[in-house]
């Protein structure tokens, strides 16, 4: 076989075997790559416009600049999928984890499996619609509907690693005594005895049945935080190491990964044995404290290098995490691999309290759409790094008020950061009414997360998705929640106006302004008000 094979047209697919989404002139693409050397290339590719599962990078997407993506191991941050998409309706697939550069107008894909690449699927939309259909085909069930209806809280940037019953209880109720809704409460890291030994801390939780009894009559679901790791200095860790429960290093020794707090083991979670004593746990949680979910950190394909993998890849390994999580409507997961179409809730990776971090937002949850992760969250209000709330940080309060406008007509829309505690009247009372919106919008988002499992369609969309070829390909500032509503936060500290860029038809803003669609319009906003369009039947 040659070492370089330039799109080698093996097969041509009879039309009834297709799904009803591909166009006539569909090719087929299959290339087996013995070594990881061999490459297929797709010459002019950026003719096609390009974008790739791999949601951490979405914001650099589609492609215009030289650019080298690895999706093996430590490149695979945040959701993965080994999916390539085009807006003239092309797709490049492979089970196994692959390298990608762009270069000179020229896309390189580097496999270490066979290599599917599929032509003549007419947009983005249908490039997609046939994936989703045919890759990663939609299971029919959604996330925990409070995940869509509500805000979600989580206790990290209050409570930070000094998780207690005393401060959850007054964070709960500060929500609700602060005019904001009831929703999902996530208890985060450092609530448990130790890794991998999930018992609520003793010196920390006086009688965590009764808080979790009492945040239920708030009206709050309570999520816990979890990890697949298990601390080499609890009587947890003798146990399971007697039973070989831990992949192991190249001396035959438990592996031992390091992350950001500290040194542990690796659960072994291809062993089913593994997953049921996983799940055994998890499954105490719910049944003795009334838990309702699990909030699945950390397991990246990063923390499975340098191990005995079993005959599978790091990534495989995040996979049998993510299937733990089928177990449990009510979940959430910030690194994935495969599990498009799943009901898993996906946030993306923790931003920074800064506008250039605000602006990855939109692009990055755009991505997340067309990879087939249509649950998705698009991190904490104001950033998710604790760091940038520490006592002597200094708050940006209008980037808190813009950073919940982007959240909003999103998915998912989650607070950490107490906004009471960090803003004046004004800018609190402008959040407010962003909450207040999404409760507006509450019925049409639900409905869509039920059509997107059926469907696979996603929740949020480019405006390439919904209008293929009138020049919206590199338009990713704004999105779409569903069809119909157009969604342009102002993602520029100072700003009070933006340009829109319109499709053809008639649109509704949200001051009643109306405007001819098919041109781009400058729109002002106050610093409380966030652009979006209705379009007129």
């Amino acid at each position: 076989m040659n070492k370089t094979l330039r799109s080698v047209y093996l097969a041509v697919i009879v039309l009834t075997s297709l799904s009803p989404v591909v166009a006539k002139d569909m090719r087929l693409v299959e290339v087996d790559l013995s070594v990881i050397t061999d490459t297929l290339i797709i010459e002019h590719a950026g003719d096609a416009v390009w974008w790739m599962g791999v949601i951490g990078k979405g914001h650099i997407m589609p492609f215009t600049q030289n650019v080298s993506i690895e999706t093996y191991g430590k490149g695979a941050y945040n959701q993965v999928q080994p999916l390539l998409l085009s807006a003239q309706g092309e797709l490049v697939w492979s089970e196994k984890p692959f390298r990608m550069e762009y270069k000179d107008n020229r896309l390189i894909i580097y496999g270490r499996d066979r290599l599917i690449h599929i032509q003549g699927l007419g947009s983005l939309k249908g490039a997609y619609k046939y994936a989703s259909a045919n890759l990663f085909p939609p299971s029919g069930k959604m996330p925990d509907e409070l995940l869509f209806v509500s805000p979600q809280y989580n206790t990290w940037i209050e409570l930070m690693y000094d998780q207690n019953q005393k401060d959850i209880l007054s964070y709960a109720r500060s929500i609700i005594k602060n005019g904001f809704p009831a929703g999902v409460l996530m208890i985060d890291d450092n609530w448990q005895e130790d890794y991998g030994k999930w018992n609520f801390h003793e010196g920390r939780f006086d009688d965590p049945k009764a808080m979790i009894k009492e945040l239920h009559q708030m009206g709050f679901k309570v999520m816990m935080w979890v990890c697949p790791f298990v601390s080499p200095d609890c009587d947890v860790y003798r146990e399971l190491r007697g039973k070989g429960y831990f992949l192991k290093d190249k001396d035959d020794q438990p592996a031992m990964v390091r992350w950001w707090n500290g040194v542990s083991a690796l659960l072994d979670l291809s062993k089913p044995e593994v997953q049921q004593w996983f799940k055994s746990d998890l499954n105490r949680l719910v049944n003795d404290y009334g838990v309702d979910g699990f909030k699945f950190d950390a397991g990246d394909p990063r923390f499975y290098r340098n191990v005995e993998l079993n005959g599978y890849t790091p990534n495989d390994h995040a996979k049998f995490y993510g299937e733990i999580g089928l177990d449990y409507p009510l979940n959430e997961y910030r690194a994935m691999w495969q599990m498009g179409g799943q009901p898993l809730a996906q946030r993306l990776n923790d931003k920074d309290h800064s506008w250039n971090h605000l602006q990855m937002l939109i692009p990055q949850m755009l991505v997340e759409g067309i990879m087939g992760y249509s649950f998705s969250c698009p991190d904490m209000i104001g950033g998710g790094q604790f760091s940038s709330f520490l006592n002597n940080a200094k708050i940006d309060q209008d980037l808190i008020v813009r950073s919940a406008q982007c959240h909003a007509l999103m998915p998912m829309m989650q607070f950490s950061v107490a906004p009471w505690r960090i803003l004046d009247t004004d800018h609190l009372n402008a959040v407010k009414k962003l909450v207040d919106l999404r409760q507006q919008f509450k019925n049409k988002i639900l409905a869509l997360a039920r059509e997107s499992a059926k469907t696979g369609e996603p929740i949020m969309r480019s405006m390439e998705y919904e209008f293929a070829h009138q020049g919206f390909a590199q338009v990713s500032d704004q999105f779409l929640l569903g069809s119909d509503i157009l969604v342009a936060p102002i993602l520029n500290k100072g700003m009070r106006s933006r340009l829109v860029k319109l499709p053809k038809g008639n649109w509704r803003a949200f001051n009643g302004e109306k405007y001819k669609g098919g041109k781009t319009v400058d729109i002002k906003a106050n610093l409380d008000e966030l652009i979006y369009l209705e379009k007129i039947k």
